[in-house]
């Protein structure tokens, strides 16, 4: 058991520091020009299909932006697993708006890649499955640092994933590191920004 949580650790170190250098190596090599929220929808909210529930997210300033999300979540760390109704909430930097408009890709919907902040919680009443022992009224938190694609498409539809590494702190059960897997498909319902962004 301790070789395997040490293994664990490992990999989720791993994972985090990959996650750091691609993402800084991406940052370095594309610059993000102009201020206020140039590409970034100032309001996008979502209905998610894949995972029931919904998410919205706003736009903050250049390239950044704050969500949430209520949808259906998977937690995996070296205790075990948890499914269940989660909330999602992630500080998300985009980092290639300028290089998607150059090669003629749609940015319209927040469709980038970005870095993200993440965090999510799973409440003990939600839960549909588990086999993390403890009793049966555990919460567990995950933080954590993760690496997404977002694209949205003309017809409204928008798909979001996420793989990243974070620390699984429990509540009546034992807390531990491990991966952060995230992937949503729905249906964005609100208006987009023009497909083909003009500057002032």
């Amino acid at each position: 058991m301790q070789l395997q949580s040490n293994q664990m650790k490992k990999i989720t170190l791993f994972l985090l520091l990959f996650i750091v250098k691609f993402g800084y190596s991406q940052i370095n090599r594309i610059t993000e020009k102009g201020s206020g929220i140039v590409h970034l929808e100032r309001h996008q909210f979502k209905f998610d299909l894949f995972s029931p529930g919904m998410s919205y997210e706003l736009g903050l300033f250049k390239n950044v932006s704050a969500s949430g999300g209520l949808g259906l979540g998977y937690a995996t760390y070296e205790e075990g697993y948890a499914i269940g109704l989660t909330l999602h909430t992630r500080v998300r930097y985009y980092h290639n708006f300028n290089r998607r408009i150059v090669m003629d890709k749609n940015v319209a919907g927040n469709s980038g890649n970005y870095i993200a902040a993440a965090r999510s919680i799973f409440f003990s009443p939600l839960r549909l499955a588990t086999n993390i022992e403890g009793p049966d009224d555990f919460n567990l938190g995950v933080y954590g640092v993760t690496y997404g694609i977002q694209r949205t498409y003309e017809s409204g539809f928008n798909f979001n994933a996420e793989l990243g590494a974070g620390y699984y702190r429990g509540d009546g059960v034992p807390s531990g590191y491990g991966p952060l897997l995230n992937f949503t498909f729905g249906w964005v319902a609100t208006k987009q920004k023009s497909r083909k962004p003009v500057f002032d």
